[in-house]
């Protein structure tokens, strides 16, 4: 199995990097310092879960070079999701009749962009927790959870696994043979949307308190603002058809609890760092959707309208 990494920062060079270091034959496709970096120093990951170094790795900017590809790991910042969605039609064009795109973005909008580009049939749905960025060129810097989630969104085929034999079955099998959890979804939408009920609080609090999550978890009445955005994802999330789990609000909490205090999410290292946000994609998008299923989001309005002039990068 030949795997495609499109956006070699936090997310796509954490776990393309753990499948290479497991042996997988990876193509990273990167831009820039981080490409030159790649190229001539390979890959370093520096985790809890132990450090690594790829030394040898296939890097390149040019989409239509990279042939044979079965599976794409399509993991761009949202923002420069529609520009880089171009890159995806010559690596399927270049790959078997089964081959698919995995979009790995945060929010619920990334596989309509991906469906636009390379059509419905080679599209899955895919998300991810893991808290990972490029600390350098050519170093990911990985601090908290590394679970990859994908799955088909056509029901038919994930109700029948026979017929994705050597796809979605066969990434399986190649991940776990890699540091890092994996899952194949028989309900991807709601696992699209769980972890965006989670994450936009997670992004939200974190960045608008310019602290780690530690800060929020420990204190009571941000941790019940906390609880009181993830009601407010869920509703909106119900609204729209998706039922996400019941017990929701707790699993968030425990789970957060249980990360490492100084947990970042990467909307807050992207404000540190003067950097463009995802806030339109994550509170944005769920004030946005609630207005259009009729459901009240006063905690993510004010997360938007206070981060709303750093979306851009620092104002000023």
């Amino acid at each position: 199995m030949r795997i495609a990494v499109v956006g070699a920062g936090g997310v796509g060079g954490y776990f393309g990097g753990r499948l290479a270091e497991a042996g997988a034959d990876v193509v990273f496709l990167a831009r820039g310092a981080h490409l030159e970096a790649l190229r001539t120093g390979g890959l370093r990951l520096v985790s809890p879960k132990g450090n690594a170094h790829i030394t040898s790795v296939n890097a390149t900017d040019d989409a239509a070079s990279v042939r044979g590809v079965d599976v794409v790991l399509f993991a761009v910042k949202l923002y420069d999701a529609e520009s880089a969605a171009q890159l995806l039609p010559p690596l399927v064009k270049n790959g078997g009749p089964d081959s698919v795109v995995i979009p790995l973005q945060n929010g619920v909008e990334g596989t309509d962009i991906v469906s636009r580009a390379v059509g419905p049939a080679h599209t899955a749905g895919g998300t991810c927790y893991v808290s990972a960025v490029i600390a350098e060129p050519g170093v990911i810097r990985h601090t908290a959870m590394d679970h990859l989630i994908f799955g088909e969104l056509d029901p038919m085929r994930a109700a029948r696994p026979e017929r994705v034999e050597g796809r979605l079955s066969r990434l399986l099998d190649t991940c776990r043979a890699a540091s890092f959890q994996s899952t194949l979804s028989d309900d991807i939408q709601m696992d699209i949307w769980t972890k965006f009920v989670r994450l936009a609080v997670l992004s939200g609090l974190t960045t608008v308190t310019r602290a780690p999550l530690g800060v929020t978890v420990n204190d009571p009445d941000l941790l019940s603002m906390l609880k009181r955005a993830i009601a407010e994802g869920m509703a909106v999330a119900r609204a729209k058809g998706v039922q996400v789990p019941t017990s929701t609000i707790d699993d968030v909490v425990n789970a957060y609890k249980a990360l490492p205090p100084q947990t970042k999410s990467s909307m807050l290292e992207d404000l540190e760092r003067g950097r463009r946000l995802e806030l339109p994609w994550l509170s944005g998008a769920l004030v946005r959707i609630g207005r259009e299923v009729g459901v009240a989001t006063p905690i993510h309005g004010f997360i938007n309208a206070v981060l709303k002039p750093y979306v851009s990068g620092a104002p000023g």
